[in-house]
């Protein structure tokens, strides 16, 4: 994958390259390009000739000369809570600029997966003006494709660094790892772990570096064997979950960097007897229904996923219009929303073993 400081993917020739390569103007060549019958068979054959040559790719024709008001979002899964809030927000900005929204879910069957090529042709032959992607990534050959085709797209709180230049919107993760160990750290905690997602992605990484800036700052020792990695899975989370209460000085409170993993960190705490917050203090990540299901209700972090695909949803138009956004990485703010899994250290903890 490109990363970031990395030469951009190529786009395809532009009109003006065309139009040289015919030796006709630019107009002219447009005028093939759009189907104009105001054009001689000799400079049409040309044109056509060198749009096949240099491999330039025509947009399809709409009503008017028009491309519709219609955009894409493709979410990696239909199933979860998370991905039901970025529609929500999608379909309101959608609906607030009156675009028509179309909603697909790529083709894989984890979130980590990178989906097929298939699906982008699809952008193409429909004429959408605009794509949101709410995926773990994309390939190079597919950031590619969309540069050729000309097609402005947003990514969605993506797992990984997008290329230079691609335009993004996240949450202020590194805030919402601090504000997490800040609030178990005023409750009286000192032996904090945290579990978090996969390794070297830009939500895990940034959780864990404010995890570790807030101990820092409350003068607190940090414990590498303090921090675990689980995927996203939550059967990991679990796993992870018991080899913190097997260590020789088990953690009193756990930050857990999402509600779904936090789920299987009550299930692991359970199997051993021990309650949520008296033997230990649970904060999770997200905010999504799941975490007010819980017994105890979960204190976690609110990530606004709503708002950032409105957010993004926007910033799309004004590319849709031929306006690049001042930044291309956007980041909304967190919050803490207390429930009833935190407690101060109780006088059971520290019996883990």
């Amino acid at each position: 994958m490109v990363r970031a400081g990395s030469a951009n993917v190529t786009a395809g020739p532009t009109l003006a390259v065309v139009a040289r390569e015919a030796g006709v103007s630019v107009p002219t060549a447009s005028k093939v390009v759009n189907g104009r019958e105001d054009v001689a068979p000799e400079t049409r054959r040309r044109v056509t000739e060198a749009l096949d040559r240099l491999g330039y790719v025509r947009r399809p024709r709409f009503d008017g000369g028009r491309a519709p008001h219609l955009v894409d979002l493709v979410v990696h899964s239909l199933e979860t809570s998370g991905s039901g809030a970025v529609l929500h927000g999608a379909e309101e900005a959608a609906h607030d600029a009156g675009l028509e929204l179309v909603v697909s879910a790529a083709l894989t069957r984890s979130r980590a997966e990178r989906p097929e090529r298939g699906w982008l042709d699809r952008f193409f032959l429909r004429g959408s003006s605009g794509v949101l992607f709410h995926l773990a990534e994309l390939s190079e050959p597919q950031y590619a494709w969309l540069e050729q085709h000309r097609i402005p797209f947003v990514m969605i709180d993506p797992v990984l660094e997008p290329p230079a230049g691609v335009v993004s919107v996240g949450a202020a993760n590194w805030r919402g790892g601090v504000s997490a160990t800040e609030h178990l750290l005023a409750l009286g905690h000192e032996r904090i772990a945290v579990v978090a997602g996969h390794r070297h992605t830009l939500c895990a990484d940034a959780r864990i570096a404010g995890y570790r800036s807030a101990l820092a700052a409350a003068g607190v020792r940090h414990r590498p064997e303090y921090v675990r990695h689980a995927g996203s899975g939550q059967d990991a989370a679990g796993r992870r979950l018991r080899e913190l209460l097997d260590l020789p000085e088990p953690p009193t409170a756990v930050f857990v960097c999402s509600d779904r993993m936090a789920l299987g960190v009550y299930e692991a705490l359970a199997e051993r007897g021990l309650r949520v917050p008296d033997d230990m203090s649970v904060v999770g990540y997200d905010d999504l229904p799941e975490a007010r299901w819980l017994a105890p209700a979960l204190t976690t972090v609110r990530q606004p996923l709503s708002e950032m695909a409105a957010t993004a949803l926007r910033l799309l138009l004004r590319m849709m219009d031929g306006r690049r956004p001042e930044s291309t990485r956007t980041e909304l703010s967190t919050r803490l929303v207390e429930r009833a899994s935190t407690a101060p250290p109780g006088s059971r903890t520290g019996g883990h073993g």
